[in-house]
């Protein structure tokens, strides 16, 4: 498998698609590499001019990747709540990125404090849940919140509960992933 090509996919996947073409198919990218038949989970992030214009993913892998990336590509530019759909016009001030996750682990830890010591910023990414809510963070995440406390602070939030939700309970799964980047984009 080659994950340098994924950012390529999704870009050529999103042009067909934005601009009223049947986009690429799972079968066709599968038959180019078969690698890509085998269930993986991925997200696909869009920035423009350094900002954040949709990101969506998965946490498990339930679906083959081929199928995982066009649809978490559709998915990032169309249907992030957050954004307005992208456009075919914008698409080239758009850089992509995917990450491949790895099997979410659980996370078990004593206190708030042994959370915090075992926790590793720039490596887990982390999925919370607290009654009934789930949320999670990728990994590169931590450039924008390096300290632990205002990284949990904020992932209980999105995930509709108080900020301090990580210090009553909450229950941690983490993963990591592999980055795939696009060049001369962004």
């Amino acid at each position: 498998m080659n994950g340098h090509l994924f950012p390529a996919i999704v870009r050529d996947h999103l042009q067909k698609v934005l601009s009223g073409q049947e986009g690429l198919s799972p079968s066709q990218l599968e038959a180019n590499d078969s690698s890509l038949a085998t269930p993986g989970a991925t997200f696909v992030t869009l920035t423009k001019r350094g900002q954040l214009r949709g990101c969506i993913g998965s946490l498990q892998a339930y679906r083959p990747l081929s199928v995982d990336i066009l649809q978490n590509a559709l998915a990032a530019a169309l249907r992030d709540s957050r954004f307005s759909p992208v456009t075919a016009g914008e698409l080239a001030d758009i850089a992509i990125e995917v990450s491949l996750l790895s099997k979410p682990e659980p996370f078990p830890y004593e206190n708030a404090d042994d959370l915090l010591q075992r926790l590793k910023p720039g490596v887990h990414g982390v999925i919370l849940n607290f009654q009934g809510n789930r949320a999670t963070f990728l990994p590169q995440v931590w450039q924008q919140l390096r300290d632990p406390v205002t990284f949990l602070s904020h992932l209980c939030r999105k995930a509709g509960a108080m900020g301090d939700c990580w210090q009553r309970g909450a229950k941690i799964e983490v993963y990591t992933v592999q980055e795939f980047h696009e060049g001369g984009h962004g």
